[in-house]
């Protein structure tokens, strides 16, 4: 009886994934907690390529580079639809600067695609690196080129802080380094309500490479996937903690 009441626990799970994933197509599909809308994105921003980024329609499992299922499934909402090729590279900080290289990818700021180095701290420029050659394929070639020597460590220093966590904006990135291994993570969409308080979603890989998924929130299920801005300095993720000191943006 035990056995039969697990298995059914179990398909009922999948069934649940498979729903969510079925019924969500972009970033802009998640839900939103009653009283709240989404901030209004300029045409060509980050906040509008990342609402309209495709999600995995035909499950809601998280793969590893190598085609196995990750251990934990229950960390992410939904799995944003986007090859990380073959090799052990696109882990947590790369999937953070995967974001941002395709959109201005997609834009065709091509000036700047670049990040450091961790051996000297210096930029990698991608219109550098491609020689005129501006295929996809090539701009691929040039990110498995950055994670094999960029980690949390070397996209800090090239982040600026946010001073007041209020004013948190789509792509700011939550970062810590650590020895030897830190995290990172996107903030993929923010919304508020007539009050001005700030929800967000946030997006992570982790290790091995993973494909890039929408965060569960384990401490709030009332608005999971969404966080709120206002709650307390800690930040729990499903797979890491973070703290509000910990946000940072990209320089411009």
């Amino acid at each position: 009886m035990k056995i039969i009441i697990v298995i059914f626990i179990i398909a009922l799970e999948l069934l649940t994934l498979n729903v969510i994933s079925q019924s969500l197509r972009k970033i802009s599909d998640v839900p939103l907690p009653d009283g709240y809308s989404r901030v209004k994105n300029q045409m060509g921003s980050i906040g509008e390529y990342f609402q309209n980024l495709d999600l995995k329609t035909e499950n809601n499992i998280v793969y590893l580079y190598n085609g196995q299922k990750k251990y934990n499934q229950s960390a992410q909402y939904a799995v944003i639809k986007m090859d990380i090729g073959k090799k052990d590279l696109q882990q947590c900080a790369d999937a953070v600067m995967r974001l941002r290289a395709e959109y201005l990818y997609k834009t065709k700021q091509y000036d700047k695609i670049h990040f450091n180095f961790l051996s000297d701290k210096k930029p990698r420029y991608y219109k550098d690196y491609c020689k005129g050659d501006y295929s996809y394929s090539k701009f691929f070639k040039y990110m498995e080129y950055i994670f094999s020597y960029a980690n949390t460590g070397s996209l800090l220093d090239e982040l600026q802080k946010v001073t007041s966590f209020d004013d948190i904006k789509t792509g700011d990135v939550l970062i810590q380094k650590g020895n030897p291994y830190g995290h990172a993570v996107t903030v993929m969409d923010v919304a508020k309500n007539e009050k001005g308080e700030k929800i967000y979603l946030l997006s992570q890989s982790y290790m091995p490479a993973q494909e890039t998924h929408i965060l569960v929130n384990p401490s709030d299920k009332k608005i999971s996937p969404w966080y709120s801005a206002k709650s307390s300095d800690i930040i729990t993720t499903p797979e890491w903690t973070f703290y509000k000191s910990d946000l940072r943006r990209f320089k411009e």
